[in-house]
């Protein structure tokens, strides 16, 4: 066996993994400013070219997700992306367990014939909004999603880089041992021979997560999320102190009446901001979160209004209304993206002022709600309808954000932050359908590289105006593709100093003769290690021919080292350094030590199961 000598190339490459371990674990730089760091940093120390360290922001990987977070962000704008979130909801219902093992097994599946970082970056969307309709902690779901994409290439043969080449490699080593082989013929796997490992690994993630997930995953909410209906602290600080929410039932025998006809603002100084239909179910539009004064209010009904604890005490009392908890299921329908509070000027000029709510006939021309009125110092919340705006009022206004940059434009309102949420496109629904299925069918048929292949789809969605090529831009996020820029150069330079074969060189010089399960588990341990430090590629390279080698002095089936190589390449799941893993660290909120807590145990069952499976079948 060829010996290796430790070389200061080797010894700087091992610093650098050390210290970027380090730094990820104990959280003191950003991920991407130590992905940017790594890239400058090999090339220094006379590890890599310049043209090597930074080749990673131009890799396949890289520019394949630039592509789908442009395809994704299209199929969002269209509402694709609410319809399949929708269709989840409705299979898996509201159980954090079973909206986890639905999306994670779709995702699963869908990667096990397209790569794992483009299907895992399609659903992030979809997940988005289930996370804000439902209010499950986004972090619940995310890293059960990103664990069964990277499974899901272990499906079948195609379903990662690893066991594409798997054939190849063992075929090659296959030929140049002939002589040791006593002539005997190599058979390849077939497509669906690695499909049970693969069925019995996503089982034990799906697992592993309904039972131990509310242990080993962090609750963070998702980022940007409003955690507050009032994003702004500065506003939450003026409103917060007088204003309260509620949502009242309308009990059985109140006579059906019009928001028109209860005169609840004159009456009790409260805001209808919306009515839920709950005891209509033939109701087309069960949720009107935009009430005018004709809205009709029948027996059963969700009433959510906003004033002082009170006003809306009293109102409850007079019409004899139940107050309900506000986590109740109408209030999930503010928590979409579609919706938000904001606060506005009115400047001098604008056409609001000297003018009342009513004579505008604001609320039934824009269907949004005016919750309360700040002037000078004083939160005025009552009778705002009939109040002669002034020139320096702030508005504070609840809808659609469709509806509220509307206003904005119509009414000159200036507003104190940046109007959020998107705005919708549903008649591009079908050319953002075309312009996925054409970047799917270009790298899964014609065999187009990926990051052309999808690049082809996310410049249809602009051309086809789905998107705006500034949109497009905003919707990458930069963060992860710096810190993915970092590392793949990082696991090059493990692979060209020699470092890789150094380690497992003397891994296995020190464990000598092997049983059967011993190689494979070695081999296993091995090539997971290498997949996590430095590229599942370069792993598997490596990996074929040491563990053929291996268990042909052992008097094992070189084929069944191969194939654990082959599957073992996709045990990356303690260190955010997967192309998956890095994609969802940030939308999920995840630091490193979470996937560490959580990867450790998926680390141990991944190896168990697949050594066990493999045993048990091949």
């Amino acid at each position: 066996m060829e010996q290796l000598v430790l070389t200061p190339d080797m010894i700087k490459v091992f610093v650098l993994l050390v210290a970027a371990i380090i730094i990820f674990v104990f959280d003191w730089l950003r991920v991407d400013v130590v992905g940017i760091l790594i890239m400058i940093l090999l090339p220094l120390c006379g590890v890599l070219s310049a043209e090597e360290a930074t080749a990673g922001l131009s890799s396949n990987a890289v520019v394949s997700i630039i592509a789908v977070m442009i395809i994704g962000a299209g199929l969002n704008r269209t509402g694709v992306m609410d319809v399949l979130a929708k269709k989840i909801i409705k299979i898996a219902g509201k159980s954090e367990t079973r909206i986890m093992i639905v999306i994670s097994a779709t995702v699963s599946f869908i990667s096990s014939f397209m790569q794992n970082i483009g299907a895992a970056a399609l659903f992030l969307p979809a997940v988005s909004r289930i996370s804000r309709e439902l209010g499950v902690p986004i972090s619940r779901v995310l890293m059960p999603m990103g664990f069964s994409a990277i499974i899901g290439g272990c499906l079948t043969l195609v379903g990662s880089s690893p066991l594409i080449m798997l054939n190849d490699l063992m075929g090659a080593w296959w030929k140049n041992n002939q002589a040791m082989l006593h002539g005997a013929s190599f058979e390849p796997l077939g497509l669906f021979s690695v499909t049970p490992i693969g069925m019995a690994l996503l089982a034990g993630a799906l697992l592993y997560f309904a039972f131990a997930g509310r242990f080993i995953l962090p609750s963070s909410k998702q980022e940007g999320e409003d955690r507050e209906r009032l994003s702004s602290k500065k506003v939450r600080e003026i409103y917060e102190p007088t204003l309260d929410h509620a949502v009242l039932k309308v009990p059985d025998g109140f006579p059906p009446k019009t928001l028109q006809e209860l005169d609840m603002g004159p009456r009790f100084h409260v805001t209808v901001v919306g009515i839920f239909k709950a005891g209509n179910k033939k109701a087309k539009n069960k949720a009107d979160l935009s009430p005018s004064g004709n809205s009709l209010v029948e027996p059963g009904d969700l009433v959510a209004v906003i004033s002082s604890k009170e006003n809306i005490e009293r109102l409850a009392a007079t019409l004899g209304w139940e107050i309900r908890e506000i986590e109740d299921e109408f209030t999930q329908k503010f928590i979409g993206s579609e919706y938000g509070i904001v606060q506005g000027i009115v400047p001098p000029g604008s056409p609001l002022v000297n003018h009342t709510m009513e004579e505008l006939d604001f609320r039934d021309r824009y269907r949004v709600n005016v919750l309360a009125v700040y002037r000078g110092d004083q939160v005025l919340y009552e009778g705002l309808s009939n109040l002669r705006l002034q020139a320096g009022d702030a508005v504070l206004l609840l809808g659609p954000w469709q509806k509220l940059r509307k206003i904005k434009k119509n009414l000159d309102l200036v507003f104190t932050e940046e109007l959020k949420g998107e705005e919708r496109a549903p008649e591009k629904a079908v050319p953002a359908l075309i312009c996925l299925g054409v970047a799917l069918a270009l790298a899964m048929i014609f065999n187009v590289k990926l990051s052309i292949a999808l690049f082809t789809g996310a410049i249809g969605m602009v051309l086809f105006k789905v998107i705006s090529i500034d949109d497009a831009y905003k919707s990458v996020d930069w963060m992860t593709i710096f810190l993915l820029g970092g590392l793949i150069p990082l696991g090059a330079a493990f692979e060209k100093t020699g470092a890789a074969s150094f380690i497992a060189m003397k891994i296995v010089s020190m464990i000598g003769e092997f049983s059967t399960v011993t190689l494979l588990l070695t081999v296993g341990i091995l090539t997971s290690f290498f997949s996590l430090v430095a590229s599942n590629v370069g792993a598997t390279v490596l990996m074929v021919p040491l563990s053929m080698n291996l268990a042909l002095q052992a008097g094992i089936s070189p084929v069944l080292a191969g194939l654990t190589v082959g599957i073992a390449a996709s045990n990356t799941f303690i260190l955010p350094t997967h192309q998956v893993n890095a994609l969802i660290m940030r939308p999920g909120g995840y630091k490193t030590k979470d996937y560490v807590r959580a990867g450790i145990g998926m680390t141990v069952i991944y190896l168990a199961i697949m050594i066990t499976v493999i045993l048990a079948l091949y």
